[in-house]
């Protein structure tokens, strides 16, 4: 399987001041391209242990070589063919374990939400109500799960199957991990595994949905709606280059 070099752009996106006139911190999105998961990992503790109250938030686009991650109190017996080949990683994130590869979307929130006023429960719904709201824009409705984070087809043959998966992690008030998004993947690889811990639960992708999307408007869609949502403000950013990205 092939992999595409790494294509790093990173583009700040001023969002206008609040209604009340206070002004929003500046959100910088960073497009980091292929990226090996350990590299994002390290890089994300090491920006949240070192962040100051005065450290703007930032959003990464990133897309993975294959990689199965555990989060801190998942269970390994949910990994169930020991000898798949895709390497394995124990994170410290909520939630059970997920598949990253090739042709899915990741994007981690590096927010500080002291600042933004945020509840986590208020940030999990305004990223479910993102990736919705970018389905939708592909006419694709989708649904969240009580008790089940992360977004799931609403009806047609593939009703109930997972598409988004969210898993978060919270230290001194700010958050990071994130988001995965399913455009075009080999969706065999979640066959080797009970997502998010599901046994037996369909996991599907857009294209399984008949949506021949483009893997870079996807995300630049999506990052559009997380910050609207994040913001409470309509926030168009330049469109930076497009990313190298493997197809594989």
């Amino acid at each position: 399987m092939s992999v595409s070099p790494v294509s790093i752009v990173s583009t700040p996106v001023v969002v206008p001041a609040s209604p009340a006139g206070s002004p929003v911190q500046p959100v910088t999105v960073r497009w980091r391209g292929v990226e090996a998961y350990e590299t994002s990992f390290d890089a994300m503790r090491a920006f949240t242990d070192t962040r100051t109250s005065d450290t703007g938030d930032e959003i990464w686009v990133v897309e993975h070589p294959p990689v199965y991650t555990l989060g801190q109190a998942g269970d390994p017996a949910h990994l169930l063919v020991a000898d798949s080949g895709v390497p394995l990683v124990k994170v410290d994130r909520g939630g059970q374990i997920t598949y990253h590869g090739p042709g899915q979307i990741v994007v981690y929130l590096l927010l500080d939400l002291r600042r933004r006023k945020l509840m986590v429960r208020t940030l999990v719904t305004k990223i479910e109500e993102a990736v919705i709201e970018t389905l939708a824009a592909y006419n694709l409705a989708s649904v969240r799960k009580a008790g089940a984070p992360g977004i799931y087809v609403a009806s047609g043959v593939h009703e109930g199957a997972k598409i988004a998966a969210l898993g978060l992690k919270i230290r001194n008030g700010c958050s990071y991990h994130g988001l995965s998004l399913n455009v075009k993947m080999d969706l065999r690889p979640f066959l080797a595994i009970n997502p998010c811990g599901y046994a037996g639960l369909e996991t599907v992708d857009m294209a399984s949905l008949e949506v021949a999307a483009d893997w870079n408007d996807v995300a630049h869609t999506l990052v559009g709606r997380l910050i609207a949502n994040l913001d409470g403000e309509t926030a168009a950013a330049d469109k930076p280059q497009a990313l190298e990205h493997s197809n594989d």
